[in-house]
């Protein structure tokens, strides 16, 4: 997906995928401000941890064993948020 230091991101877009992160994390391969990255991040985990931002996630979660109805749920663009996968461990 990389030509010549251009990012194509209208394939993450068109899949729906966490655009956020990669704007974050392209300055970072590129080694630029990572400093500044780094200060952005650590506030981002200190209002994590106070609960002040929350993810969004759709009100249906999934088992593994469901994961086509998971993805045809995420596809049909009635998921709201991001759609949760469970998995049970038997220890």
């Amino acid at each position: 997906m990389r030509r010549q230091n251009f990012i194509e991101l209208r394939l993450l877009h068109a899949k729906g995928l966490s655009l956020h992160l990669v704007f974050m994390l392209i300055p970072l391969l590129f080694d630029v401000d990572c400093d500044r990255h780094g200060e952005i991040l650590s506030k981002l985990a200190q209002l994590v941890d106070e609960g002040k931002i929350q993810p969004l996630l759709d009100d249906r979660s999934f088992s593994m064993a469901e994961i086509a109805a998971a993805h045809r749920h995420a596809e049909s663009g009635r998921a709201i948020g991001k759609v949760v996968l469970t998995q049970s461990f038997n220890l």
